[in-house]
C-alpha cells in the first residue's frame, strides 16, 4: 500500500504587492501649530491652486522651497521616511547614488471638502503628513481610501482575504505620515466636521546622479 503523501511549504513569496508604510512624529503638537501658522500665513497671500481638491484650499508652488523652520524640518522628515522606505522595500540603488526632488503641498478641506480620485504620475513616492485631522463619532469624514492597482478580480472577492480587497480606507491621526507608492489611486472622503481638515502631501522622485557629479 503506498504512503499517503504528505506536503511542506518550502517557500511564500509576496509577488507585486503595493507598500503602505506608517510613520509618526511623536509629541507632534507644538510642530503642527507651527505648521498650522505658516499655513494661514500661505492662504492669506495666496488663493491657492485648484488641483484634486474639490471645496478647499491647495497651496500653489512647491511647499518645501518655503524658508520657515516648521517646513524646513518637514522637508527632512520626509526625506528620511522617503529612504527608509527605499530601505523597507529592499532597494538595490544605494542612497548616494540618487538624486531626490520633493515638492510639497497644503491641502486644508473645511466642512465638505474633500480630494477626487487622482494619482501622481512621474513620481516615485507620494506621502501625506496629517496636521489636523478632526475628530468624529462615526463615518468615513476624512478618510483616504487606496484602490486595488491590479485589474479587478470578481472571482478573488469570494475569498475575503485582506491582499485581495478591492479599496482599503485609513484615518491617520495628527502627527502621523503615510507613503506610498504614486501610481497607487486614492482619494479623500469629505470631511464632515466644522473643523478643518489640514495635510500636506509630498512626492518624491528619484534621479540617477552620473558618476563624476554629485547631487
Amino acid at each position: 500500500m503506498t504512503a499517503e503523501p504528505i506536503l511542506e511549504q518550502t517557500r511564500y513569496q509576496k509577488l507585486f504587492s503595493t507598500p503602505l508604510l506608517h510613520y509618526r512624529v511623536p509629541d507632534a503638537d507644538a510642530f503642527n501649530a507651527a505648521l498650522l501658522e505658516e499655513g494661514a500665513r500661505l492662504r492669506a497671500a495666496s488663493e491657492g491652486a485648484q488641483k484634486s481638491n474639490r471645496g478647499g484650499w491647495h497651496s500653489s508652488g512647491n511647499l518645501f522651497d518655503e524658508q520657515a523652520g516648521c517646513i524646513r524640518q518637514l522637508a527632512r522628515l520626509a526625506t528620511e521616511a522617503v529612504f527608509l522606505a527605499n530601505d523597507r522595500i529592499g532597494a538595490k540603488t544605494p542612497r548616494e547614488a540618487l538624486k531626490l526632488k520633493l515638492f510639497a503641498w497644503m491641502n486644508a478641506n473645511p466642512k465638505q471638502g474633500f480630494n477626487a480620485p487622482h494619482t501622481h504620475p512621474g513620481a516615485h513616492w507620494s506621502g501625506v503628513y496629517y496636521v489636523a485631522q478632526p475628530e468624529i463619532d462615526e463615518g468615513n469624514s476624512g478618510m483616504i481610501e487606496f484602490v486595488d492597482p491590479r485589474s479587478d478580480l470578481p472571482n478573488w472577492r469570494l475569498l475575503k482575504a485582506p491582499a485581495f480587497r478591492m479599496k482599503t480606507k485609513i484615518r491617520p491621526a495628527p502627527g502621523d505620515m503615510i507613503l506610498f507608492p504614486s501610481y497607487l489611486v486614492h482619494w479623500v472622503y469629505p470631511n464632515e466636521a466644522e473643523e478643518e481638515r489640514v495635510t500636506i502631501a509630498f512626492n518624491a522622485t528619484f534621479r540617477a546622479i552620473k558618476r563624476g557629479k554629485s547631487a
